[in-house]
């Protein structure tokens, strides 16, 4: 075990040289909910309850938890979508067995565990009307049919079709194999997986630990849960049900507000008119519906915030709106008993119409809530739009056919048309086009495509029709994986958040103990009808108060910013990194692959006066494309796109170190380093300034020689990126100090430097010392930057305040980085850098709102400016406030999907 195993005997039931290696000493560490041990986040020892992710220090560990996770951690309690029409009450058919007995009886709690099929979702294909219990064995010798899960012959759902049984995880798979079996057991029939799946994982914006299968309210904030993963058809079913209840709530609360407020009019009096009595009862009959039937989902939710201790927005609207409508009714059936100081000229004051207008102004909050919510995914969304749902598949006889993209195989040959979006990674295997691809890099030209090249689902081809080979499909291709980051990005949370934390954790109470004291003071100091003042004050402040518009102003910000940096092709993988980009002051960069190409090219081919250049590019491609060095491959590379043909060439020899020589129609040829015509004693004057020139600049020269003459120069280079002295510029007016940090030779590294205009540079740099250079920028204060994109760059990029990976680098770079930028475009350093500030100063708008309105409104609405100014807030006027500042919270964020970056 590790030295962090500190308790006697060995709990993982394994030798220590099974045991997970430590991690760096700057890694998060994690508990072991099983034995105690502090581990490192690690994806093979980890294991999911209830939404959550717990790591471990071994399997062994992960297989006891798996067994009976609830021994290990609390469980808890996720509250339903109440009477909300369309939303399951309970998803229990995804239960795993390891649910206790008492949970499962229990109607409010909620299995969270992930069940993912091959798919990627639950198999059950939506929510049941009765508990099921699913059948999954990872060891199981059968395939369920419809979802693919491994099953045994113990299993329940079992099904006979013609002549032989086929096993089930759940009854829900056996009955739909049961009505339609050939559209399984042909995979040409299958139906094609849905856009929107009723049991994929939802989560809570706010509070993202929560996690559940199907849509549901959460039970710290009481807000609707939404997709963890981004989809294009929405489950709007709780936005449609707020709607009608809207509707409905407006034809009652409408004439009752009417009917209240008549004696406002002149020569109207309803009361007289209609009896006090017959008035009384009106409002009440009027007003119940409302209270009691169109906003019962709040006070569902407000009811389950106290009997679990999470008290949150809906708990102050329970409290407020059923002590306005309790004591009206109170004072309808029982007038007499009331208090004088509750009563004006003899008479009980009915609240009716306050209580029924508050809870159809927070209906109403939550219709422009949800509707502004959905559209904070939309640069996501806009991506999951560009994949095709089908594919035309070049079949081995030359046929093509379409076919759902779903049935598309690594290796098939796909058919690309005109204008079509690219189905799935892969390579182009016959035909050239040009193909959009600002849908993922950002950068608007089309790019020019030919035989070879890779080409990313998603993307556009803009003309010309070409043969591909699948290579990446679902979620291995990039736009799948740059959806997936984004979207886990989202979900992270920023440092500057934890204020809001802070804050909401005591919010709810204070409010509270703020509506008593309103109350007391206004029953011994205020004027007739004091006590009645006194509730009304109190259910003013209780109303007004928002602890959602505190808890939405970091995260939304956060999502639609992330989603608007992807647009630009700028993966940002966690809020944290967002936050830090506007702080950083130095940048580290990498040479290769960087600011460079990544790889050598020819840059020049002069050949000397008299001297027939095409007689000698065959020449040069007949003996490069022999050896094995990689400048002669970039040197072969470039001659073939001219259309050369190799001439003939024999008694090739390589020169170790120096060059080679070969013989081509009996003339002598040698070709390599300048040094080895000189050991051959072949003169080099017509070229020699040239030669000067060019190695100065970092190039590598080789010289031809043809029958001890020198007939061509040829020059390669590692290219400087076209963006990269753009990139240089951005940058250094942002005020960043730009450091070349490169493992090449001082020479080289100097060139291109001095080419960007950069004056740090540090040449013949190990990993390590990368890794060490970052730390001692750090120690000296700086907030650094490191841009890379090779293996010997990941130490670095994780030691980094802010990793920056390029996307045509390795994959290892862009594990350990925290941005990256998919087309290797420099120049989207500098966006970053704008789109954190303008999202970091988004949410301080947001947070200055929310703390604003909150410290400003509630003391108002206890009636603090009733002294001085007469006014008292009236509590369907606070309800509305209340109901505007989370929407007003969101549609700030929504500006930030429009930023120039």
């Amino acid at each position: 075990m590790t030295d962090q195993h500190q308790h006697s005997g060995n709990c993982c039931g394994q030798s220590a040289s099974e045991s997970t290696t430590p991690s760096a000493p700057e890694e998060k560490k994690y508990i072991d909910p099983v034995c105690g041990m502090q581990v490192a986040k690690n994806t093979e020892k980890t294991a999911r309850f209830q939404g959550v992710a717990y790591y471990f220090c071994s399997q062994s560990c992960v297989s006891k938890f798996n067994a009976a996770p609830e021994n290990y951690v609390k469980a808890k309690r996720v509250i339903g979508m109440g009477s909300v029409p369309g939303a399951s009450a309970a998803v229990s058919a995804s239960a795993p067995a390891t649910m206790s007995t008492a949970a499962m009886s229990d109607p409010v709690v909620r299995e969270v565990s992930r069940i993912k099929q091959a798919g990627g979702n639950s198999c059950c294909g939506g929510s049941h009307a009765a508990p099921q219990s699913m059948q999954h064995d990872p060891q199981g010798a059968h395939k369920d049919p419809v979802c693919g899960m491994t099953v045994n012959e113990n299993s329940q759902h079992q099904f006979v079709h013609a002549g032989q049984t086929y096993y089930f995880c759940c009854d829900s798979c056996k009955q739909k194999f049961s009505k339609n079996p050939q559209t399984y057991l042909n995979p040409e029939l299958a139906p094609a997986a849905k856009p929107v799946a009723k049991d994929a994982i939802y989560m809570c914006p706010m509070d993202p630990e929560i996690e559940q299968i199907g849509p549901g309210i959460c039970p710290i904030c009481g807000m609707a849960l939404e997709p963890k993963e981004a989809i294009i058809e929405e489950d709007n079913s709780e936005l449609q049900d707020m709607s009608r209840r809207l509707k409905i709530s407006i034809a009652l609360s409408l004439p009752l507000l009417l009917l209240t407020m008549g004696d406002m009019l002149p020569g109207i009096s309803f009361h007289d008119l209609l009896g006090m009595r017959i008035f009384d009862w009106l409002q009440f009959a009027l007003a119940t519906p409302v209270v009691a039937w169109l906003g019962r989902p709040f006070f569902e939710r407000a009811i389950a915030s106290f009997k679990s201790g999470n008290l949150n927005m809906f708990s102050l609207i329970g409290v407020g709106t059923a002590a306005a409508y309790l004591f009206s009714l109170f004072a309808l059936l029982f007038p007499q008993a009331l208090p004088d100081a509750f009563k004006m000229d003899g008479m009980a004051p009915l609240y009716f119409e306050a209580a029924a207008v508050i809870i159809c102004l927070v209906i109403l909050g939550q219709v422009l809530e949800l509707r502004a919510r959905s559209q904070t995914n939309q640069a996501i969304k806009s991506l999951l739009a560009l994949t095709p749902a089908t594919a035309i598949r070049i079949a081995a006889d030359g046929n093509e056919a379409e076919i759902p993209l779903d049935k598309v195989q690594v290796g098939d040959l796909l058919r690309v048309k005109p204008g079509a979006h690219i189905p799935v990674d892969g390579l182009l295997v016959d035909g050239h086009s040009h193909v959009d691809e600002s849908m993922i890099t950002g950068e608007p030209i089309p790019v020019g495509k030919q035989a070879g090249d890779k080409l990313s689902a998603g993307t556009i081809n803009q003309q010309g029709s070409f043969s591909l080979r699948a290579e990446k499909i679902g979620r291995d291709t990039l736009i799948a994986k740059i959806i997936d980051m984004v979207n886990q990005a989202g979900r992270s949370r920023a440092p500057i958040q934890k204020l809001a934390d802070k804050v909401a954790g005591w919010f709810v109470p204070a409010v509270i103990a703020a509506a008593i004291l309103a109350f007391i003071l206004w029953a011994l100091f205020g004027p007739a009808p004091a006590l009645a003042n006194g509730l009304m004050a109190a259910v003013s402040v209780l109303i007004i108060a928002c602890p959602c518009a505190l808890g939405l102003a970091t995260p939304i910000s956060v999502t639609v910013g992330i989603g608007r940096g992807a647009v630009e092709g700028i993966l940002i993988k966690d809020a944290e990194a967002l936050e830090r980009l506007e702080k950083i002051d130095t940048l580290v960069i990498d040479k290769t692959g960087t600011l460079t190409e990544g790889k050598p090219t020819l840059q020049e081919f002069i050949v000397a006066d008299g001297a027939n250049e095409k007689e000698l590019l065959a020449i040069a491609l007949a003996t490069e494309q022999q050896s094995e060095h990689p400048l002669a491959q970039a040197v072969a590379d470039f001659i073939r796109k001219k259309n050369i043909t190799a001439a003939s060439i024999s008694d090739f020899k390589a020169i170790s170190g120096k060059g080679v020589q070969a013989t081509c129609n009996g003339q002598q040829i040698l070709l390599g380093k300048p040094a080895l015509l000189e050991e051959n004693h072949i003169g080099q004057q017509e070229f020699s300034s040239r030669i000067n020139e060019l190695q100065q600049r970092g190039h590598t020269v080789m010289v031809m020689a043809v029958n001890a003459k020198a007939a061509a120069l040829i020059s390669v280079a590692d290219s400087i990126k076209a963006s990269s002295l753009q990139a240089v510029q951005q940058l250094q007016q942002q005020g960043i100090r730009v450091i070349v940090l490169t493992g090449d030779n001082a020479q080289t590294a100097q060139a291109v430097a001095t080419q960007l205009g950069l004056n740090e540079v540090h040449a013949d740099v190990l990993p390590e010392d990368k890794f060490r250079f970052i730390q001692q920028l750090q120690q000296q204060g700086c907030i650094v930057a490191m841009a890379g994109d090779g293996i010997n760059d990941a130490p670095a990029l994780a030691q980094a305040n802010v990793g920056i990976a390029m996307g045509t680098g390795t994959d290892v770079a862009m594990h350990s980085a925290h941005v990256v930028l998919v087309k290797g475009d420099l120049r989207g350093i500098a966006k970053a850098r704008t789109l954190s500030r303008n999202v970091m100063r988004n949410i301080r708008q947001n947070l200055f709102f929310a703390f604003a309105y909150n410290f400003i409104g509630v003391p108002v609405a206890a009636g603090v400016l009733f002294p001085w100014f007469g006014i008292l807030l009236s509590p369907m006027i606070a309800s509305a406030a209340m109901s505007l500042s989370s929407v007003s919270v969101i549609s700030n964020a929504l500006r930030l999907r429009y930023t120039r970056l």
